[in-house]
């Protein structure tokens, strides 16, 4: 059984929005933490935003902050990320993963254990 599964991801205009959804198989989040990482043609897997799932902290990478909102829903183990103000720039795989390593930065993909598979965001100009 696949631990996480993305919907939500499509073509949007710039400026557009759209909305994320991270759903988590089992009882109970396999990690501390849901975090969401992009990877657009070319470029390496970057940081794009994470939350605790118990207590809810957030934490953001500059380029999303402002634009981007992450939250999740403890009793229907799915997190989200709404995305706002979409330019061409977001265009890439989004994939959200659960944190099981204990650090003070959220944005080591090698903290993250279980993957999601993936769901394209293009934004056009």
């Amino acid at each position: 059984q696949v631990p996480l599964v993305e919907s939500g991801g499509g073509l949007v205009q710039a400026g557009g929005s759209l909305r994320l959804s991270c759903a988590a198989s089992g009882r109970t989040f396999p990690g501390n933490a849901m975090g969401w990482f992009r990877q657009a043609p070319g470029k390496e897997r970057e940081f794009v935003a994470a939350i605790k799932w118990i207590g809810g902290s957030t934490y953001y990478a500059d380029s999303v902050k402002g634009r981007f909102t992450i939250s999740r829903d403890n009793a229907r183990n799915t997190g989200y990320l709404q995305m706002n103000s979409l330019k061409p720039e977001d265009t890439a795989v989004y994939s959200c993963a659960s944190r099981v390593n204990y650090r003070s930065s959220y944005d080591y993909s090698s903290d993250y254990r279980y993957w999601g598979q993936g769901t394209q965001v293009t934004v056009s100009s």
